[in-house]
This record gives structure tokens, C-alpha cells and sequence, in this order.
């Protein structure tokens, strides 16, 4: 699973009938930081919940294609969770014993 915002939504007038009832929104890949990386992409909404500034958890590829049971739909990324928060391992100043976190 992968990290990504959500920054747009996408309308299509037309769509394969696998794709009824989801809404497709417009994602920008991120790093473990909330940094963008790569260039923004098109992900169908498995949720109906993620909104615009969203930060979401996203699969890609055969992962995408199956995310709801008993149906295949004709994407390359879904959305499957919402994001509350990030706890990232500070491992730099670490000793064996003493984990460090810090929230983003």
C-alpha cells in the first residue's frame, strides 16, 4: 500500500459498467513525509468516502484490480483506507533499546 492525497475529482460521461457506482478522483502520490512524488493520477473511489485533501491508502496494479470481492474492475490505482495519521521510527539516534517515534 501506498500514500497519496486526494486533489480533484473526475467526471466521465461515459465508463466501463464495472465502474458504476464509483467515483473516480484525481490523487497525487505522496512519501512517508507528505511529500509529492511522481506525477498525479486517476484512482477509483472503493470507499464513497474520500474526500478532496484526503490523504488515502492506495493500491496499484493486479492489487487494484480486485479490491472489492467478486468483482474485477479495469483500473491501474484504488483507494482503499483513509489515512489518520503517520507515525514515522526515527532510527538515526537509536539505541537497541529506546524506540523513538514522531507523528506527521
Amino acid at each position: 500500500m501506498d500514500l497519496a492525497k486526494v486533489i480533484g475529482t473526475v467526471v466521465a460521461t461515459r465508463k466501463d459498467a464495472s465502474l458504476e457506482g464509483t467515483r473516480l478522483l484525481l490523487i497525487q502520490p505522496l512519501d512517508e513525509k507528505r511529500n509529492p512524488i511522481s506525477e498525479p493520477t486517476v484512482a477509483v473511489d472503493t470507499l464513497h468516502d474520500a474526500g478532496i485533501g484526503e490523504i488515502v491508502y492506495i493500491v496499484t496494479g493486479g492489487d487494484a484490480v480486485s479490491v472489492i470481492p467478486g468483482k474485477r474492475m479495469p483500473v491501474d490505482v484504488a483507494i482503499v483506507g483513509l489515512v489518520d495519521s503517520i507515525s514515522l521510527i526515527d532510527t538515526s539516534n537509536m539505541s537497541a533499546d529506546t524506540p523513538a517515534e514522531t507523528e506527521t
